[in-house]
């Protein structure tokens, strides 16, 4: 498995796209985590739709959709 990336390095790509915001001491952590939920949920929709396709193998189509559909969710 690859290494993820440092939260130092994290709290200065965050730093570089908003720099009038100030952060807390845990921001790149909560960062992290929303992102692993997020890939999470994308895997599980991505699973359903190979499955409801009645397809053993996950292709590109079944993750496009599926990122179509958690994106719309995480809006709000």
């Amino acid at each position: 498995m690859r290494r993820t990336v440092s939260r130092g390095t994290l709290r200065k790509i965050i730093k570089k796209h908003k720099p009038h915001l100030r952060l807390a001491a845990n921001t790149d952590l909560l960062v992290h985590l929303s992102f692993l939920l997020f890939l999470q949920r994308l895997a599980e929709e991505t699973r359903t739709n190979a499955f409801e396709n009645k397809s053993k193998v996950i292709k590109p189509e079944h993750t496009v959709a599926a990122a179509k559909v958690i994106l719309k969710k995480s809006r709000g």
